[in-house]
């Protein structure tokens, strides 16, 4: 049994949480999952006790509710910091393992809420980083320092295309020089994972988006190659506790 007494919430109350999830459990009340979202999940990446509390909770409703399953992955992309709550966390291995599980039945099913979900079932495989930065590909970009010059380097990855760049503030992205995506032959790790994950269920412009993201970029200023996933996850993985 939680005792919730001692759960604050991000605005350190403790008697408006549990009130709020017997609302949501009984009745699918808009205002009280607004209210919920703020209470356990702040920007800058601030979650509470009552974040982690409340989690198991909210992985029951997920099979079923499109926003139990973003508010669980917006409180699990934020377990890498530094919220003093590791024993909580700890209490919740067997329902983050059951939210792995609906999460991947629920993807199989090609639902409109997918990169959510995606980015729900990244956080609760600890890919924390990204979780937080995967988009549609639709108008992405990636900032990554050349592992070979320092200079910074944009790695763009869209429907305006799909290329590196040296930014500038008076004409925008210049010198650019297209990917090199990787084959699904040539991925592995996180990336094959992920991309296996897309391809599966059908998610061709998120699949074709990781194969560039796990691919190769050439820096604009001294024509060195890296690999664009290595680097931004080098400078964007959370130190673990």
């Amino acid at each position: 049994m939680v005792d919730w007494t001692r759960m604050r919430d991000c605005w350190f109350e403790v008697d408006r949480v549990p009130g709020l999830l017997e609302l949501v459990e009984s009745d699918d009340v808009p205002e009280a999952w607004k209210e919920l979202g703020w209470r356990l999940v702040l920007e800058h990446d601030l979650v509470s006790p009552a974040s982690f509390a409340a989690l198991p909770r909210l992985v029951r409703l997920a099979p079923g509710n499109a926003r139990a399953r973003a508010l669980a992955g917006e409180i699990l992309e934020r377990a890498a910091g530094h919220h003093g709550c590791d024993p909580l966390l700890a209490d919740c291995a067997d329902a983050i393992a059951e939210f792995r599980e609906v999460l991947n039945r629920h993807l199989r099913s090609r639902p409109a809420d997918y990169l959510v979900s995606f980015r729900a079932l990244l956080a609760a495989e600890e890919e924390y980083h990204w979780a937080s930065a995967l988009g549609d590909f639709k108008d992405d970009f990636f900032p990554v320092a050349c592992p070979h010059c320092g200079v910074e380097v944009t790695i763009a990855i869209g429907d305006y295309g799909r290329y590196s760049a040296i930014g500038d503030w008076d004409q925008g992205d210049v010198r650019r020089v297209g990917l090199r995506p990787a084959s699904a032959e040539g991925l592995s790790g996180t990336g094959k994972w992920m991309h296996e994950l897309a391809v599966r269920d059908g998610q061709e412009v998120l699949a074709e988006g990781i194969s560039y993201l796990f691919g190769q970029a050439e820096c604009p200023g001294c024509g060195s190659v890296f690999p664009v996933a290595d680097e931004y996850a080098a400078a964007n993985r959370p130190v673990m506790r």
